[in-house]
Parts: structure tokens; sequence; C-alpha cells
């Protein structure tokens, strides 16, 4: 079994720009090039949408839930679009004894300057030494998805 099962479900961090007017699609999942070019090893990726956060529905975060409370892996990464990972997060409800963990980027990881690198290595840590719980891992910071808030403005996270 792997230490960490992660799933991946779009957003900016697996963005593809195909000109400067922002037109995009949601590529192939990143984490496993940002993980395997960080020499970790023993983690399972599983794919479960291709969304912009923002597009995400009641449906979408039901199969979430249902990935994570299905899976036998203990500590879950799950990366995400920004806009509605808190509300995506709460949506877990009781994750059964399981560390899930939500991150993603600011930037597409394919971008040279991006936040992704950082923020899945973080999250990556917080997943592997939190105790049981639905966190969110963004900008150096833990937080509980019942008490944060995306700020546009500042381009981080903060605690509300």
């Amino acid at each position: 079994m792997p230490i960490l099962k992660v799933f991946t479900t779009g957003g900016t961090i697996d963005k593809v720009y195909f000109d400067a007017a922002s037109q995009y699609e949601i590529g192939e999942p990143q984490i496993g090039r940002v993980l395997q070019g960080a020499g970790v090893a023993d983690v399972e990726i599983r794919p479960l949408m291709r969304k912009d956060s923002l597009q995400m529905d009641d449906a979408d975060r039901a199969r979430v839930r249902e990935a994570v409370q299905a899976e036998s892996c203990t500590r879950i990464l799950i990366t995400h679009g920004t806009d509605t990972m808190a509300q995506t997060a709460l949506a877990l409800g009781d994750c059964g004894g399981k560390t899930v963990v939500f991150t993603g980027a600011m930037q597409p990881a394919r971008f040279h300057e991006t936040d992704a690198v950082f923020n899945i290595g973080f999250a990556l840590g917080v997943a592997l030494s939190s105790p049981p719980g639905v966190y969110l891992a963004m900008n150096g910071q833990v937080f509980d998805p019942a008490h944060v808030r995306k700020n546009r403005e500042a381009g981080r996270f903060e605690s509300l």
C-alpha cells in the first residue's frame, strides 16, 4: 500500500494556457511530475476529474467524498482549484480516521514561476504528519476549511 494517495480534480495547478487572452484547458495532472522531480516515492495518483473549481458542482463534490471514503490508504492529498477548495473540503464531512489535505496553486505548475511546487511539498508534509482530519495547505500555512478564505488581491489564503 502506498504511504499516500493523491486524487486530482483539476484547477489552476493543472491549467494549460493557449494565449494571452486566458484561453485554457485543464491538462494532465502535474503532481506526479513534481513528486518525481523531488524524489518522492510510494505515492499513488488517481485523477478524478479535470475541472476548474468554479465549474464543480455538488455531484463533483460527492464524487470526491466517495473516493475518499472508499480509499483504504489513510493519508490522502487532493489537488484542487483554489476558488472552491474549502467548499469541497467541507463537503467531505467525517473522513473516518483519515488525514485529508487539499492543496492547489495560484499559478499553473507548468509555469516557471509558480507556487505549485512549494504548495505540493508543503501539503505532502502536512498529510504525512497531521492527525486525522481535513485540512487546506496553502502558502506555507495549514487552514481549517471552515475558517479560511481566498484573498484574490493578495494572492493567498488567510484565516477568518
